[in-house]
């Protein structure tokens, strides 16, 4: 490899790292002017070639079979810039809206404290159902728990249908008491 040919920047043919900090050094004015003539600041433009130094430095080999390192940076360092400015302008456009906006926008799933809520009300219903009487909280579990009706409940705890009937009235009014 000709020193004419590997690499535009005078002195020994230099590896990929060597050639990088070089061509920085030597075109950063350069690269910086080709930025800021896209739209950008000063500090936005060098915040854009250090992000180029970055990312060519992690493939420093890129450089090597490049004619004009001064051209191939600049046209990079631009396109980097014009990424910026797309990226700008679409999150201004995502995030445009106020907080009355935010708010107003539904959100399909319970709310967060739906779950502290549920488990609350159902420890309330468990000590509810702890108070009821014996035969009451029976009749109750039987029914509520393992779906029986009235009259297999009448038939298995060996008592009337009316009582069974007057035993669920009681202990539903009884579990709603502790709920509200």
């Amino acid at each position: 490899m000709s020193r004419s040919s590997a690499s535009p920047i005078p002195g020994d043919s230099p590896d990929g790292l060597d050639l990088l900090n070089r061509a920085i050094e030597l075109y950063y004015a350069d690269i910086t002017r080709a930025v800021r003539r896209r739209g950008l600041g000063l500090a936005m433009a060098s915040d854009i070639v250090h992000d180029l130094y970055v990312k060519l430095a992690a493939r420093p080999e890129t450089l090597c079979d490049k004619r004009s390192l001064k051209a191939f940076l600049c046209r990079a360092a631009m396109n980097l810039g014009i990424d910026h400015l797309r990226r700008e302008t679409m999150e201004a456009r995502l995030f445009s809206g106020d907080e009355q906006e935010a708010l107003a926008v539904a959100n399909p799933g319970p709310a967060p404290d739906h779950a502290l809520e549920v488990e609350a009300r159902i420890a309330i219903l468990r000590d509810a159902i702890a108070e009821l009487p014996e035969r009451r909280r029976a009749v109750f579990i039987l029914h509520r728990l393992h779906h029986l009706s009235p009259d297999e409940i009448a038939l298995k705890l060996g008592i009337s249908r009316n009582m069974v009937d007057r035993h669920l009235r009681r202990a539903f009014a009884h579990c709603l008491d502790r709920l509200l």
